[in-house]
């Protein structure tokens, strides 16, 4: 048996799910523990490797995510919010660091993973990308520089199927942006104009989502004043760079103390 930490993956079928497991099979730092898909699903009971039109793999699709989550040492997870929250759950009851990477979550969706990760390590992030959270510290010092003269405006762009939007890269580089500023996210946020919208409120934090095509991610931060404009932008071509993200947030978990933590804390920008 090995003794390289094991790593589950829940939600194995999805583009990242698969993309996570090739990561994990291809990592010199950990072995693939288990994977799990919602019941009825037609991956269940077949070898994943063989699922995923490669040769097989030893890893058996379950429909129990309960014991899939006991029996790894951290479980990765970008599923759905209910899915998530659930996961959560399960992770709670067992110490099981868990590391999600699933966005659209309700107020009422984090306040259960939060009431979890008083039992386990929890680390969310809507981006796991080296690049995305430099990104987000550089918005939220040059929001600090610059004063309201300045309009924020974020724009994302996505492929067809994404369900959420804004997508939680955007929201979180929104939300460094209204740190920057020390104000409230909600306050100032601008989610929609349509219409005869009558001027720009001074301050608001503007989100434009762009759904088309296969675009992993593109996020751009504008900062507009009279005369100049500042873009600060990042560019995802490879779903790799979240899933290597999330393996090191996996292998980071194990060990650390009960609480909920993002990506900043993963790479010690925190």
């Amino acid at each position: 048996m090995s003794d390289l930490p094991s790593i589950a993956i829940v939600g194995a079928s999805g583009r990242m799910g698969q993309m996570l497991i090739r990561t994990v099979q291809e990592s010199e730092a950990a072995t693939l523990g288990g994977v799990s898909e919602r019941a009825g699903h037609n991956w269940i009971g077949r070898d994943v490797g063989s699922c995923m039109g490669g040769t097989a793999s030893g890893v058996i699709v379950t429909d129990d995510p309960a014991t899939v989550i006991e029996n790894a040492d951290a479980v990765i997870d970008f599923t759905a919010p209910a899915a998530s929250v659930a996961h959560a759950a399960l992770a709670a009851q067992t110490g099981t660091p868990l590391i999600i990477g699933t966005t659209g979550f309700t107020d009422n969706d984090l306040a259960a993973i939060a009431r979890s990760a008083q039992k386990t390590v929890i680390m969310r992030a809507g981006n796991m990308s080296l690049g995305v959270n430099l990104l987000m510290q550089l918005t939220k010092k040059v929001a600090a520089a610059l004063d309201e003269d300045y309009d924020i405006e974020i724009i994302e762009t996505h492929h067809r199927h994404k369900v959420d939007a804004p997508s939680g890269t955007a929201l979180m580089l929104g939300q460094a942006a209204a740190d920057g500023r020390g104000v409230a996210l909600d306050s100032v946020s601008d989610r929609g104009r349509d219409g005869i919208t009558g001027e720009r409120r001074r301050g608001a934090i503007g989100f434009h989502a762009v759904r088309g095509g296969d675009v992993i991610g593109e996020h751009d931060v504008l900062f507009a004043s009279d005369g100049e404009r500042i873009v600060l932008r990042h560019l995802a071509s490879d779903r790799r760079v979240f899933a290597r993200g999330a393996l090191k947030a996996a292998l980071w978990a194990q060990g650390q103390p009960a609480g909920e933590y993002d990506m900043l804390d993963v790479l010690g920008l925190s």
